[in-house]
């Protein structure tokens, strides 16, 4: 930011799940460098805790499984006590567990529910009542492109998790556009991440197999950052962001 040009999120307190690595990871940090105090939840308290030592006296480790929603609510009344607020929750977290669907582990779709949709839903619904005592509020959805389109039979599962959000995300903004909180859903193509060692192994040689590169994750941390940043009068409700060599 310029001087001219004020940090439109100085001060402000945002909660990021999924921040123990990846998108989350890279959206904590650029958050924080641009005055953001930040709750990093996540399951991986670990992670958390040397994240939160770098970014420093901005951040604090929220361990937290999304999936409990008294968990969730706490994630949001432990980030209000700590820093008086909640101005913006990114909705990160997320798990993705590939087969087709007549060889498929039932219990491996009830997780991706409970943490993909289920989980979001209690964070946003712990975020939404906060925001709407104080008239104004940013959330953000990091859903995929998954979400518009089934990638293949492998990935079935995972898109209707992320199909959901976007109705979720869609519902949300009716229902809030007109009490000063933004709705934000972030699409992304392919990312460099540690997403694929669930289901390909080695995210190293995933990546390698692919024919084009991928976005990194400070990448959709821009895109984010970009969308939250505007004046209160513009609302981005949706971004779509793949490698530009990415064919769908």
């Amino acid at each position: 930011m310029t001087d001219e040009q004020p940090n439109p999120l100085s001060g402000k307190t945002a909660i990021v799940t999924g921040a123990s690595s990846g998108i989350g990871a890279a959206t904590a940090r650029l958050l924080a460098e641009n005055g953001c105090n930040v709750a990093l939840a996540a399951r991986r308290e670990d992670r958390l805790k040397t994240l939160a030592g770098e970014i420093g006296d901005r951040a604090f480790a929220a361990p937290t499984d999304i999936t409990n929603p008294e968990a969730a609510a706490a994630l949001v009344a432990s980030s209000v006590e700590r820093f008086g607020t909640v101005d913006v929750v990114v909705n990160n977290a997320g798990l993705g567990l590939y087969a087709p669907i007549s060889e498929g582990d039932p219990e491996d779709w009830r997780m991706m529910f409970d943490v993909n949709v289920l989980g979001t839903l209690y964070v946003t619904r712990a975020a939404a009542r906060h925001m709407l005592q104080r008239g104004s509020g940013d959330i953000v959805f990091v859903s995929s492109a998954a979400g518009r389109r089934v990638p293949h039979g492998h990935g079935a599962v995972y898109a209707a998790t992320k199909h959901a959000i976007t109705a979720i995300a869609e519902g949300l903004r009716i229902d809030l556009h007109d009490k000063g909180i933004r709705v934000i859903t972030v699409e992304p193509g392919l990312v460099r991440t540690e997403f694929p060692e669930n289901s390909f192994g080695s995210p190293d040689d995933y990546y390698a197999g692919k024919k084009y590169s991928p976005l990194e994750a400070g990448d959709i941390a821009e895109a984010l950052f970009f969308a939250i940043s505007q004046p209160p009068r513009v609302s981005i409700n949706e971004v779509l962001i793949r490698p530009t060599k990415q064919p769908n």
